[in-house]
């Protein structure tokens, strides 16, 4: 059996738990994840946990918030003046929003305040600030 390395193409299952064992995402009702090591397609903590598994191997570990999606930041939320907000969109408290990085790239950001003359919107990720504990199963290399 070879362990994994950097370039390898695996395929998991696994399971994202919070400190407190609320799951929030896991593979084990769908197809495993695949991904190659070393590209960054998922967070770095994952990459670096899959790293030296066999085939077969399981093991649980913690994910520290900045090897997965860093802190909070404060300069994340953002108010936007009413008038700069789309007037085909009513805003509601906890709605996701798609915004656009002048690079081109999308991510998701939430409401989190609606006053008369702005809109506050959080772009943190929404596991930000967070450490992970994952179990992961190599399914195939």
């Amino acid at each position: 059996m070879t362990k994994v390395t950097d370039g390898s193409k695996v395929k998991v299952h696994y399971t994202g738990k919070l400190n407190d064992g609320t799951v929030f995402d896991t593979s084990q009702d769908r197809e495993p994840l695949e991904f190659t090591v070393g590209q960054g397609q998922v967070i770095p903590g994952f990459e670096d946990a899959v790293r030296g598994m066999e085939t077969g191997d399981s093991k649980n570990v913690t994910i520290n918030c900045e090897q997965a999606y860093g802190q909070r930041r404060d300069d994340m939320i953002l108010d936007v003046p009413r008038d700069r907000f789309p007037d085909e969109i009513p805003p509601k408290v906890g709605q996701q929003l798609m915004l656009r990085h002048p690079e081109g790239q999308e991510f998701p950001a939430f409401i989190i305040d609606v006053k008369e003359d702005a809109i506050t919107i959080d772009a943190n990720h929404p596991l930000a600030g967070e450490d992970l504990d994952f179990e992961i199963e190599l399914v195939q290399q």
